[in-house]
Order: C-alpha cells, then sequence, then structure tokens
C-alpha cells in the first residue's frame, strides 16, 4: 500500500502566522490554514488540522462501511457520512481533539435496519482512521433512510 504525504509551510508565531498545508500525493491543492480562524467560529476560508482529519474520516468511515455492507449480504445504493471533529482545551495543557461525531444516513437494499446498525457500529471501530483516533471518543448516529 502506498503512502500518502501532505505538507506544510508556517511563518510566524502561533498567534500571529499563518501558513499553508499542500496535499502533496494527490496535488489537489493547497490550502490556507492559520490559528486564530482554527479557534474561530467561523473558518473563513481557512482550513484546520480539525477539519483535515474530518474529511479523512469521513471518507475512511464510508469506504470501510461500504465492504461490510456487501459483507453482510446488503448492496449500499448511497452513503452519506458526516464527520464533526471539536477541537477543546486539554487538562494536561495546550489543545486536544475532545471528540467525533460520525453521522451517517444510507440507502441500502438487501439489509434491515438492524443489521445497517450492526455494520456501522463494526465500521467505526474498524475503519483504519478510527483505529488510529483511539484516544478520542468516536460517538456514532446511523440510520437507514426509508
Amino acid at each position: 500500500m502506498p503512502t500518502r504525504t501532505a505538507r506544510t509551510a508556517w511563518n510566524g508565531t502561533l498567534e500571529e502566522g499563518s501558513g499553508q498545508v499542500e496535499l502533496s500525493s494527490s496535488k489537489v491543492g493547497t490550502y490556507d490554514v492559520s490559528f486564530p480562524k482554527r479557534a474561530a467560529d467561523e473558518a473563513g476560508g481557512t482550513t484546520s488540522p480539525e477539519e483535515l482529519i474530518a474529511a479523512a474520516h469521513s471518507s475512511c468511515y464510508a469506504m470501510q462501511l461500504s465492504a461490510l455492507l456487501a459483507e453482510a449480504g446488503g448492496t449500499p445504493e448511497s452513503l452519506e457520512v458526516t464527520a464533526d471533529v471539536s477541537l477543546g482545551p486539554d487538562p494536561a495543557g495546550g489543545f486536544r481533539l475532545t471528540g467525533i461525531k460520525i453521522t451517517v444516513r444510507g440507502e441500502v437494499s438487501g439489509l434491515d435496519a438492524d443489521g445497517f446498525a450492526e455494520a456501522a457500529q463494526a465500521a467505526k471501530e474498524t475503519c483504519p482512521v478510527s483505529k488510529a483516533l483511539t484516544g478520542v471518543d468516536i460517538s456514532l448516529d446511523a440510520s437507514l433512510d426509508s
């Protein structure tokens, strides 16, 4: 399996500096980052480590869930996965990820709601990004669309 690379160039202090993160392997883009916007309610055109983790987690989870649904005999027609990643103070000092909420809605044929819920929970536990983030509380809200 390949290794993927991102690179960040940073200038200045935490509070006054800024940088750019480049998705080097895919070459799909370079994005602005800054701590003041990271800590603000409105991102104002910049991304953050938390948003990038949310992107990684939601896409990894969707892939894992689609595989597990197929193993359980279902056919995933569509999955919509959102990952909300929260940053907060760390009692030991500094900051930490305080939680991740995965929300998934799916259209799946050949599987009932219980089968979907079981696969959704298993995907939360087994997707590689979830495994990497075991120190963070990860919650799950999963349901089939009617």
